[in-house]
């Protein structure tokens, strides 16, 4: 399976917070916790990828985005994916799906700060590849 016909059918800001008081200026180190999540539905056959960041100092979170992208999956490529009680997703193209979600999140992130001093935090490229590392089995 080469290509995979899909769409992009819905982006959703499902959490953004600004928490000013866990941010000090005077403090150069923040870590990055990047978690990702992917979701199916079997009946409109559409893969849901979630990411999450936080940006924290000293454990505490500062900056946090969580956003989901909804991807409609052709029919005749969900046919592939789909078996009678599970659904197997590609873990490359699971991959890709993460990217384009991580991308919309960095550009989400850029305007929700746009005009504050929280943006100059900019997500950083991740390899996703490295972070996905099975196909994705999904029960119905």
């Amino acid at each position: 399976m080469d290509k995979i016909g899909f769409k992009l059918n819905k982006i959703n800001t499902q959490q953004f917070a600004i928490i000013d008081d866990s941010y000090s200026s005077e403090k150069d180190d923040f870590t990055i916790e990047t978690n990702l999540g992917f979701g199916i539905d079997s009946k409109n056959a559409a893969i849901i990828s979630l990411v999450k960041i936080e940006f924290e100092q000293d454990q505490n979170p500062f900056l946090i985005i969580e956003v989901s992208c909804e991807f409609d999956i052709s029919s005749e490529f969900w046919k592939e994916f789909d078996n009678k009680d599970k659904v197997r997703i590609p873990k490359g193209f699971m991959a890709h799906l993460a990217m384009i979600t991580v991308g919309t999140t960095r550009g989400i992130l850029h305007s929700k700060t746009e005009n504050t001093k929280f943006n100059e935090f900019i997500l950083p490229t991740l390899n996703i590849t490295e972070m996905i590392t099975e196909d994705g089995v999904f029960k119905k």
